[in-house]
């Protein structure tokens, strides 16, 4: 994979600042940042952090919940991985892990305090930001702004568009909540599924 500034993506890659707390988790497993970005990219793809899955793998977003994104979105597979228009930029670039409970660790803060940033700053061409959850929510548009948690940050969405949409977690785990607001899917996707066309196929 080709991407963003050569060294700053090697820092990334690099990055051990939370191999002892990875290793103190239930998955005890070693850090491997998950970097997908570069300068031209116009979308921005805000998420939490990689999954188990993405972990293995080292794409993100490579996994059901990517899946259903990408059908929110109204992107192709190619779309979506296409590093000259879309930058994948979670809170943390690495698997968090598991508590004892087998429940996701949130992502570590000290990835996005060292670099998000300098990725940001890398990126001028971005016209539009999607920011999964409630850490992507609260840290990009502060904590004023995501007050209330991710369904009322969401339902604020019209505040933020059409330069900023805040969605939910793509996960199977919130199918329910999909049902009970159904006005995500009939007023807010098709509102951003045209700004993605906008933004990917405009000159």
């Amino acid at each position: 994979m080709t991407a963003a500034p050569s060294s700053l993506l090697q820092e990334i890659a690099a990055c051990r600042l939370c191999a002892a707390d990875f290793a103190a988790t239930a998955t005890a497993h070693a850090p491997r940042p998950v970097a997908w970005f570069r300068p031209g990219a116009r979308m921005l793809i805000a998420g939490q952090a990689p999954g188990a899955r993405v972990h293995r793998i080292g794409r993100p977003f490579a996994d059901p919940s990517g899946d259903r994104l990408r059908v929110w979105l109204g992107m192709t597979e190619a779309e979506f991985y296409d590093l000259d228009r879309v930058a994948v930029v979670p809170m943390a670039f690495c698997f968090p892990g598991y508590d004892a409970k087998g429940a996701d660790l949130p992502p570590p803060r000290r990835c996005a305090e060292t670099w998000h940033a300098r990725v940001i700053a890398s990126l001028p061409d971005l016209r539009v930001a999607f920011l999964i959850g409630g850490h992507a929510q609260a840290w990009h548009l502060g904590r004023a702004a995501a007050q209330g948690g991710v369904t009322a940050t969401v339902a604020r969405w019209r505040d933020h568009a059409p330069r900023v949409f805040p969605l939910p977690h793509p996960s199977w785990r919130n199918t329910g909540w999909l049902k009970r607001n159904p006005w995500f899917e009939a007023e807010l996707l098709p509102v951003a599924r045209a700004r993605v066309r906008e933004v990917l196929d405009g000159n």
